[in-house]
């Protein structure tokens, strides 16, 4: 709060006028975020090692905040290391470590690591529903080809320059919430992305059309279509969605592939694939 009504600086003074005792994890964590909003890496390292020099317990929390703030100023390589850490001080990841953990490494197209990581996820002794969800949202991302031969090296042409990277990352943030079953977050995610001046891609489309669909929210994947027909950022993609429909069924969610491919076909998508 106090970086947002005051600033960065009235934050650290605040912090370094605590006491010892009230300098816990919890408080390092909350100027961490500071940082990590504000991209500020230096300072962010600085206070994470001293954080560890200082023999605190850290949580996944800490741990989630480093990784952020790697994937947001484009250092991946550094994202796997942070899980490392965790590892070694056996610190259990939860579902927001594996998306970041899995972005990182499906901004660099390093699709392999990318299944690594869900083998390991599968194998956890955690296999409840969100966790579940997450998996097949995954695969079907990756299947329907939303990761190959899509372009990754170029920046995507709008006013900001957000690179092709950068969206991946956005694309993953709408498979998490799609993950925890939050529908408000990928309203709001959606609502966003939409109200930008970035170029739109068949892929944000895809994405946010199979986090919706594995939601069952039919009404929702009806006006993205809509959407993505009248778009004049990126032509509508008929091979992607046949791709998606496949997808879909090769993770055994065959009542979510027939649902979309009647939506396809109640709203005019011709050419589209029976399989």
């Amino acid at each position: 709060m106090m970086t947002k009504v005051f600033g960065i600086d009235s934050a650290e003074r605040y912090f370094e006028a605590l006491p010892t005792t009230a300098k816990t994890t919890e408080t390092y964590t909350a100027l961490l975020h500071s940082y990590a909003s504000l991209r500020l890496t230096e300072k962010a390292e600085d206070l994470y090692m001293r954080m560890k020099e200082a023999n605190l317990s850290l949580n996944t929390v800490t741990y989630n905040e480093m990784m952020t703030l790697y994937m947001s100023v484009g250092l991946l390589e550094k994202v796997p290391l942070i899980v490392e850490e965790m590892k070694l001080q056996k610190v259990a990841p939860d579902l927001f470590t594996y998306n970041l953990w899995v972005s990182s490494y499906a901004a660099a197209l390093n699709i392999d690591e990318v299944r690594r990581i869900l083998d390991e996820i599968s194998l956890g002794s955690d296999s409840g529903e969100q966790w579940i969800r997450y998996m097949n949202l995954v695969n079907i991302y990756i299947t329907s080809g939303n990761l190959v031969n899509s372009g990754l090296t170029s920046v995507v042409e709008s006013d900001k320059g957000i690179t092709q990277r950068e969206w991946i990352s956005y694309d993953f943030l709408i498979i998490l919430y799609g993950a925890l079953g939050n529908k408000v977050k990928l309203d709001q995610i959606w609502k966003s992305l939409r109200i930008t001046n970035q170029k739109m891609t068949s892929r944000n489309y895809v994405c946010v059309l199979s986090s919706y669909l594995m939601l069952g929210h039919t009404k929702e994947v009806g006006e993205i279509i809509d959407q993505w027909k009248l778009s004049a950022a990126t032509n509508f993609d008929r091979s992607r969605c046949n791709r998606l429909v496949k997808a879909y069924k090769e993770v055994g969610l065959e009542e979510s592939a027939v649902a979309f491919r009647l939506l396809l076909i109640q709203k005019g998508c011709d050419q589209i694939e029976d399989s």
